[in-house]
């Protein structure tokens, strides 16, 4: 069996599976092996298993075995395996280290990189796994949305134009349910 993937969040007593052995006397199903953090129930009459505990993300996957016994003669049995794994949440949003920076750009210079950030992000998997983007400030200026290199994408000229220019940039995960996002502002002050 290979029930649905579990959530690291399921509470106590969720469904995860109904074992169901074909038999023509009732059976007595029983966990035998497997389970030695004891996460699993089984109900004795109707084969189904929920959780007994709160899942510990790092345990997992557990496989686990279970017997089905001949109510009237216990020496006719049959075991199955149980193969259940947890899946991690997303937990944390991607974390800038300052959510203010400010950087020099020197005027009449051809496109050009300006600064590398970096957002952290304490989820694992996919849900950690970040992409980076420009929520405001635009036209003038572009992120590479894998590095988080922020780059002009024109050349200023400190007499002609405004001298500072203000872009917000997200770090988006790509986390389940939802993905979530961090910021940080970057102030570029364009020098004669």
């Amino acid at each position: 069996y290979r029930p649905a993937p579990l959530s690291e969040k399921a509470p106590p007593d969720t469904f995860v599976v109904q074992i169901s052995a074909l038999h023509k006397v009732p059976v007595i199903y029983s966990i035998v092996s497997g389970d030695e953090k004891g996460y699993f129930t089984i109900s004795s009459s109707t084969g189904i298993i929920r959780t007994r505990k709160n899942l510990t993300l790092e345990d997992f996957p557990v496989v686990f075995n279970v017997q089905a016994i001949d109510s009237s003669n216990a020496s006719i049995f049959n075991e199955v395996s149980v193969n259940v794994e947890v899946i991690d949440e997303n937990d944390f949003p991607p974390v800038f280290p300052s959510p203010l920076l400010e950087q020099r750009l020197k005027e009449n210079l051809p496109a050009t990189q300006i600064v590398q950030l970096n957002a952290q992000d304490n989820d694992t998997g996919r849900n950690g796994i970040l992409t980076y983007g420009i929520l405001s400030g635009g036209p003038k200026f572009r992120i590479d949305e894998a590095t988080g290199i922020l780059y002009s994408t024109v050349s200023f000229d400190y007499e002609e134009e405004p001298t500072e220019y203000q872009v917000v940039i997200y770090a988006e995960d790509d986390g389940i349910p939802e993905k979530k996002r961090g910021y940080c502002t970057v102030v570029i002050k364009i020098i004669d």
